[in-house]
Order: structure tokens, then C-alpha cells, then sequence
């Protein structure tokens, strides 16, 4: 190894690390929109008021819920298959690569998604975080074709 590619991976490390520390807390959201890859449409997957919180540890835990808008106890089989679509949760060990965090999935509500790794893209502006996912099949949403979500949050806390 060159004495250049050890100091460019040491920048590397830093940097990785200085997201690593700017994500560590408790996020809000604050929005929740779904791109639609081959018509270039946005779905209104979790409604207009979604809700939920990203939790990142020091030690490289992190937790993902988020509910979308106008969700009611389900009182039949029907409901629960309905709330399904407008839920994301998984838990798992983070790690920062670059301007992405990769999310080692060992619980979620989908069960696909365990043990695969899951990568969002991610830029924290103050006291916000700026979040896009790889263009993916969701379990819950578009019938099976290409879509994104760009979510956006708040560190908890935070004035609005």
C-alpha cells in the first residue's frame, strides 16, 4: 500500500465516521414520499401525515418504524392486511459507507428482508436528514415494479 492510499483510506475512515457520529440520536419524520421508477409518478404509499422515528446507537444499532397517515386498530383479518401496507420496521446493526448507511437486517416486518443488507442513501443538513432508498420491489406498495422512497427527518427535539 502506497503512502497515498493509506492516507485516502484514512480520510475515508474519518469521514465514514464523522456521518457515523452526526447520525447517532433520534430521528423524526417529517415526510415520506414513493417515486414511482418507470412512470416517474409519486405514490401516496403512507398518506399526508406519516409518522415514525429512526433510532441510531453509538454502538451501531438501528431501528426503523414508520407508519403511514390515518392508521385505525384493525377489527378483521381485511384491516390488518391493509395497515401491513402502510408500515416499515426493522431493526438491525448499522454501518457507514461513503454517504450511505448499510443496515444488516435481523428483524422486520417483512420477513424477506431479514438477513439482507439494506442500503440508504443519506445527507444530514443541521438538524435534518435527507434519505433515499436504491430503486427496489417493496413488499407493500406498487404492485411490483421499480420505486424509491425519499424521506426526510428531523433530529427529535429539534424546533420545526
Amino acid at each position: 500500500m502506497t503512502v497515498q492510499s493509506a492516507l485516502q483510506q484514512d480520510e475515508s475512515v474519518s469521514e465514514n465516521e464523522a456521518l457515523r457520529q452526526r447520525l447517532v440520536g433520534t430521528w423524526e419524520l417529517v415526510s415520506y414520499r414513493v417515486e414511482e421508477k418507470e412512470s416517474g409518478d409519486f405514490i401516496n404509499a403512507m398518506g399526508p401525515a406519516p409518522r415514525g422515528r429512526v433510532v441510531f446507537t453509538p454502538d451501531g444499532w438501528v431501528a426503523f418504524n414508520l407508519e403511514g397517515s390515518h392508521r385505525h386498530p384493525a377489527k378483521c383479518d381485511e384491516d390488518r392486511i391493509r395497515l401491513m401496507k402502510t408500515l416499515v420496521a426493522y431493526i438491525g446493526r448499522y454501518r457507514v459507507e461513503g454517504d450511505q448507511w448499510i443496515t444488516r437486517v435481523e428483524t422486520a416486518w417483512a420477513p424477506e428482508w431479514v438477513g439482507t443488507e439494506q442500503r440508504r442513501t443519506v445527507e444530514v443538513d443541521g438538524s435534518h436528514a435527507n434519505v433515499t432508498t436504491p430503486w427496489r420491489k417493496m413488499p407493500n406498495w406498487a404492485e411490483g415494479r421499480l420505486s424509491r422512497s425519499l424521506i426526510r427527518f428531523r433530529r427529535a427535539g429539534s424546533a420545526r
